[in-house]
């Protein structure tokens, strides 16, 4: 096929499947957080984004409120809607095109889409990536919330903790400056002061509100995370984008695939 020529749409098989895949642990997660398959399955398809859907089942499965829930997952959200102005005039959309595009623009799409220069390629490389997540994302989020119900109780298998674990899986590959590390140290301290004073799903919204102050008092780079989660081209990788019409997306080294 003429498609699978192209060198975006490899690449963005490649990312979709390696992401996808992740969706069995939220799945299972979510199952283990107390919600049940459809409500599992409405957040993969609806707020699809990674970070935000473990946001929060996390705060859920600590014993938080929905409102808590929802605002922690919003702030971790709020880096789509910068994705979404760059996609915008990146791809220029047709208007009925306009809210697909919304729906589909995470760091997968958008860091395939910024990693070529012809813009055809960013055009196929931006909607293979985020139909190709969107698909194995709730298909083995589907998969693992259905093996989490066949697990039984989830104290058994230690899976209370598993949802922070993830978490903190997300937020690591973005700690690799002095100011972002001081950053996270502040607000892990606050947050731990913090957990036996208020309610569950409160102390993240606390760190958060902290970190925001940290941020605008330029005690970070200004860009620090504004770019995607994903880099489709690592140095490390030994290709030579250029010599498939393609540019290495912003940053240093491979980062984490999160949705």
């Amino acid at each position: 096929m003429v498609l699978l020529q192209s060198p975006a749409v490899r690449v963005a098989l490649s990312v979709a499947i390696a992401t996808g895949l992740y969706g069995l642990s939220f799945g299972a997660l979510s199952v283990a957080a107390g919600l049940d398959l459809l409500q599992t399955m409405a957040l993969s398809l609806l707020l699809f984004s990674g970070g935000s859907q473990f946001a929060f089942i996390g705060v859920i499965a600590g014993g938080g409120s929905g409102i808590a829930a929802m605002s922690a997952a919003a702030l971790l959200g709020i880096r789509n809607g910068v994705y979404g102005m760059q996609v915008n005039v990146l791809l220029r959309p047709s208007r009925r095109l306009k809210l697909p595009a919304a729906h589909l623009t995470i760091d997968e799409s958008v860091a395939t889409a910024t990693g070529q220069t012809d813009p055809d390629e960013q055009r196929r490389g931006f909607w293979a990536a985020g139909i190709g997540v969107f698909v194995l994302w709730n298909l083995f989020t589907l998969v693992g919330a259905l093996a989490g119900n066949a697990m039984g109780d989830p104290a058994r298998w230690g899976l209370d903790g598993a949802a922070v674990a993830a978490f903190l899986g997300l937020l690591w590959p973005r700690i690799r400056t002095r100011e972002p590390a001081a950053i996270a140290v502040v607000c892990a301290v606050v947050t731990l002061i913090a957990v036996p004073l208020v309610p569950p799903g409160v102390p993240i919204l606390i760190a958060a509100v902290v970190a925001a102050g940290l941020g605008l008092a330029g005690l970070g780079p200004v860009t620090e995370g504004l770019e995607p989660d994903v880099e489709p081209y690592p140095a490390a990788s030994g290709t030579d984008p250029a010599a498939s019409g393609a540019r290495p997306a912003k940053g240093s080294g491979p980062l984490e695939g999160g949705a």
